[in-house]
């Protein structure tokens, strides 16, 4: 298979929503992490989203360049040819792009894609992310729906976040607290402002408690049924049931029972980062003290090649990865529902 063309991924889409699973949405920083995504969404024979954020897509770059456009295309550009062996339909999409990231990030790569699509070809990514939850609903409503334009043009969809999520991701911050509850009336100032598809696909994170990172039991205040509540609301008011795509945001450290409300409540998309991060880690923790003595040249000695080579604890890596993305792909449902 490979990536995804826009019809694929509306349609990724749709049957995610009328089948009530959701797809992971994994952040990668790496082509070594972006293989780690592919070979976990085959094991779990699920289809998947692979995601940049603009600190990865400036890491890609070269972490002394931090070109965030030229590191976001070349792991696009890794990707669609790595993912023709993997026997599974992935997406691209950026992550979290604020205010401030737009016109040097989200903007470029749209009017990109516009080009792309005018010269009869299809976009690099199939979606991308305005994060507006750090500036007034009304300013980020009238950013999205310009940006919703644009991705109209560049044949992607366009994600947007109505509310908070709480933690730190990117150098982005916010506290947590009562602004993490997205209200009903939020959601019909979105409706409002976007409309219901009409002038194009979008999905919204709406916020029920979410947080990025992991935090102890008892400090993450999630409520899914919030989730019900809005799209019970917006849709009686546009007579559309669940009209929302949904996107659960912060969802590293949520339990089982937290993941499978939400996507019973139209979440089509949770993305996933802290987890796989330590996914990925910790299986080169455990090679480092294990082979300490032979990743190290100790007194003299000359080490063990097979040891320090990168493959070797890579291999190990990527595997950690996959296993946890493949433990998603059975919390969300998408497990062995790949096209």
């Amino acid at each position: 298979m490979a990536i995804a063309t826009p019809e694929v991924y509306a349609e990724m889409i749709d049957r995610a929503k009328a089948g009530k699973f959701a797809y992971p949405a994994v952040n990668v920083t790496s082509s070594q992490t972006l293989t780690a995504a592919l070979q976990g969404f085959a094991e779990a024979e699920s289809d998947g989203i692979i995601q940049v954020s603009v600190g990865g897509a400036e890491y890609a770059s070269g972490s002394t360049i931090k070109d965030r456009v030229a590191g976001t295309r070349a792991l696009a550009a890794y990707a669609a040819e790595v993912a023709k062996s993997y026997p599974v339909t992935v997406a691209l999409h950026t992550d979290h792009c604020t205010k401030q990231n737009l016109d040097s990030w989200v903007r470029p790569l749209l009017a990109l894609e516009i080009e792309e699509v005018k010269a009869g070809k299809n976009p690099t990514f199939q979606s991308h992310m305005f994060d507006g939850s750090n500036i007034p609903l009304d300013e980020n409503l009238v950013i999205a729906a310009e940006l919703l334009e644009l991705s109209q043009q560049a044949r992607t969809i366009l994600e947007i976040e109505v509310g908070v999520v709480g933690g730190e991701e990117d150098g982005h911050a916010a506290e947590i607290n009562d602004k993490l509850y997205t209200t009903p009336e939020d959601g019909l100032a979105t409706v409002k402002a976007l409309g219901a598809g009409e002038r194009g696909r979008y999905l919204t994170a709406l916020t029920f408690g979410n947080v990025h990172g992991v935090y102890k039991p008892g400090a993450v205040k999630l409520r899914p049924s919030i989730l019900a509540e809005i799209q019970k609301a917006v849709g009686d008011a546009i007579g559309k049931e669940n009209p929302f795509d949904l996107v659960f945001h912060g969802g590293s450290g949520s339990t089982a029972e937290e993941i499978a409300e939400a996507v019973d409540n139209g979440v089509i998309k949770m993305n996933i980062d802290t987890d796989t991060q330590y996914a990925f880690t910790r299986p080169v923790v455990a090679h480092m003290f294990s082979n300490y003595d032979g990743v190290l040249k100790i007194d003299g000695e000359v080490g063990n090649k097979k040891a320090y080579d990168p493959r070797a604890w890579g291999k190990l890596a990527e595997a950690g990865m996959a296993q946890r993305i493949v433990e998603a792909s059975q919390q969300l449902r998408s497990a062995g529902h790949k096209l």
